[in-house]
């Protein structure tokens, strides 16, 4: 799959996206604002691990932010079962060199616009760690809606911490 938007892309892994991906998520400030299951230090063994384990998903969720040269980030959806099997959150990450520049709104908005099309998914959700304004931002560009805080939801770099839910639903 590739998404191509402006000089940038979100497209399937390749293996030699590991030394991008090693490069810039290997940041504490990356870190900070990410599940635990994206370790720090972050090295190209753990980048191997994961593009090989996001190559076998099916249907294809996960995919690189790329420029026509490297991976910069990441970006997916976790699907949702049960009775939200029509529901995907969402979650990226993007190397900090990067931030600012509207690429993280771009493969969000393109990432969306797949799910919806290509997945027929209704509903994509996120969170977002509550010291990190920028990534609601990037969400509401990208049309999805605060929907409410999740109070001490989450523990990260040994805080317990407020979450913020943002959502997005195909009409």
């Amino acid at each position: 799959m590739k998404i191509e938007f402006g000089e940038w892309q979100i497209r399937s892994f390749l293996p030699d996206d590991a030394a991008g991906l090693a490069r810039y998520g290997n940041n504490r400030a990356v870190w900070r604002n990410l599940w635990d299951k994206h370790p720090y230090p972050y090295r190209i063994s753990d980048a191997e691990e994961w593009i090989e384990n996001a190559s076998q998903l099916e249907p294809e969720t996960i995919f690189a932010i790329a420029s026509t040269t490297e991976a910069v980030g990441c970006i997916g959806l976790l699907p949702q079962s049960d009775v939200g099997r029509l529901s995907a959150e969402v979650g990226y990450w993007l190397g900090e060199p990067f931030w600012g520049k509207g690429i993280a709104t771009g493969s969000l908005r393109a990432l969306t616009e797949y799910a919806f099309t290509e997945l027929g998914l209704v509903r994509l959700f996120a969170t977002v760690m509550e010291w990190n304004p920028a990534s609601a931002r990037v969400l509401e560009k990208a049309g999805y809606e605060y929907e409410g805080r999740m109070r001490k939801s989450a523990i990260k770099d040994g805080e317990i911490i407020d979450q913020w839910l943002y959502a997005i639903v195909r009409d």
